[in-house]
């Protein structure tokens, strides 16, 4: 089995961590995507991160936020969420990631679950909201505010959550810019089963924690049970777990790395 020293490497280097390994076209970083199978926007975990591997100046390097992503690369995130097989979702603990089939696949039983947790959850917007979209399939949210009678104020309480969770995904939609204004853009919201309509039949948290472990190469062990948004679901020993099942293995106490990857 591989040591922390040798995973660290090999994480340098599929993570696109050096400067000589920078994305230089939107295809390339499709392809980082696709081998990654998780990928978050900015650097904020052990997770690959795609405006980090495109080592590009920021916008504003004197500002904060959006000021610090790429100077010309930064609609790539959104581009290639765009594009078939790749899922912008809000499961970050509320942080964007993208996400390919594989790992939409093994998130899917999860979020069918949420689905129904969150339609039952007490909270009365979360099911009109749900049901409504289920009804009339992805809608613009001017028109679901409109036909839901929620301001924006209640809208954005209600989509947040089920954004979080993964229930809802948004997506950005280009309009004419005499009827947006100044900013022909709009969001529509859509249900996971209408994004990917088919059940998977496979998946479960088990199973993504191990894809996240895989994506990272190697991760400190007390990330794997902070990553995602729903600690509902998580319990103390799953690494533990996972570890007596050989699915992920530990190079020295305190980190892991997916099995495959280590041997």
């Amino acid at each position: 089995m591989a040591t922390l020293a040798e995973l660290q490497e090999r994480r340098r280097h599929d993570l696109r961590l050096t400067p000589d390994r920078a994305l230089q076209t939107l295809d390339e970083a499709e392809e980082f995507v696709r081998d990654r199978e998780l990928v978050t926007r900015t650097e904020q975990s052990a997770l690959p991160s795609l405006y980090e591997a495109c080592h590009e100046d920021p916008y504003m390097p004197a500002s904060r936020g959006f000021g610090q992503w790429p100077e010309t690369k930064w609609p790539w995130f959104g581009e290639l969420a765009d594009r078939d097989g790749i899922y912008a979702l809000k499961i970050l603990r509320g942080k964007h990631i993208l996400v390919s089939e594989e790992v939409a696949a093994l998130l899917d039983p999860i979020l069918r679950a949420e689905i129904e947790r969150m339609r039952t959850a007490g909270e009365d917007d979360w099911p009109l909201i749900l049901d409504h979209l289920a009804a009339v399939g992805p809608s613009e949210i001017e028109d679901l505010q409109e036909e839901l009678g929620l301001s924006s104020r209640a809208m954005k309480a209600a989509r947040s959550p089920l954004e979080r969770c993964g229930v809802i995904v948004s997506r950005s939609l280009a309009v004419s810019a005499t009827a947006a204004g100044p900013h022909p853009h709009t969001t529509e919201l859509a249900r996971w089963d209408q994004v990917y309509p088919e059940p998977s039949m496979t998946g479960g948290l088990e199973d993504l924690t191990v894809a996240a472990v895989r994506a990272a190469v190697v991760a400190p062990e007390r990330e794997a049970l902070r990553w995602f948004s729903w600690n509902w679901l998580y319990r103390k020993t799953l690494v533990d777990e996972l570890v007596a099942e050989g699915r992920l293995y530990r190079p020295e106490p305190g980190w892991i790395s997916a099995a495959e990857t280590a041997s």
